[in-house]
């Protein structure tokens, strides 16, 4: 499938067919992409928990999901995908890399860097999961993990500290689902959210 397609293509599914496995040699394609993604340093610091028996499906949802009440709505199709990859960031892989002698920054400091950069590099890591999902003929949702419910996740999947969970996708072949009302927004054309030379000089004005 070309590019282009791909990425006109891509949107959260909700809902799963919960008998139709997805092969195993599509989910290693999947996780293969994810390790071409761009990272400072070339640090590299992401690690991928992946979930493809319903019984570890399950433990995620129950450790994961509110206690109050069972899934309903969106979470309800949600849970019954058969294949779920939580993708972890790891700041000490930034601190240390960049502590090395090609980098120089002996200190390990933490507010030398603008921005988190283990989270958007495992961010990129993960679009391109999500991006593959498509070529495969596979549908994918990225959503979070409540700050609340981590602890249980971690304790749950024997996650050290060190790595934090920067949210959860699900895979899996569609079964029918609704669009999120959220759509009715709409899309933001590029020109509405480009300025050209000078943020004053919007590309739509």
């Amino acid at each position: 499938m070309e590019l282009s397609e791909v990425i006109r293509r891509r949107r959260m599914v909700r809902n799963y067919d919960p008998d139709r496995p997805v092969p195993a040699e599509a989910v290693e394609r999947l996780l293969e992409y994810a390790t071409h993604a761009p990272s400072a340093g070339f640090s590299q610091g992401w690690e991928f928990l992946l979930l493809d028996t319903r019984a570890d499906v399950e433990r995620f949802w129950t450790a994961t999901a509110p206690a109050e009440a069972p899934p309903t709505g969106w979470m309800e199709g949600m849970t019954k995908a058969p294949v779920i990859v939580v993708p972890l960031s790891h700041r000490d892989a930034y601190l240390d890399r960049y502590a090395q002698p090609d980098k120089g920054w002996t200190d390990r400091d933490e507010a030398r860097w603008p921005v988190p950069y283990w989270h958007i590099d495992t961010g990129m890591a993960s679009l391109l999961v999500l991006l593959g999902a498509v070529d495969e003929g596979l549908s994918s949702c990225f959503f979070g993990i409540t700050p609340d419910r981590i602890p249980q996740f971690r304790a749950e999947f024997a996650v050290p500290e060190a790595y934090t969970p920067i949210g959860a996708m699900t895979i899996g072949y569609r079964a029918v689902d609704k669009k999120s009302p959220s759509l009715k927004r709409g899309r933001r054309e590029s020109p509405s959210v480009t300025h050209r030379g000078n943020w004053g000089n919007r590309a739509d004005s």
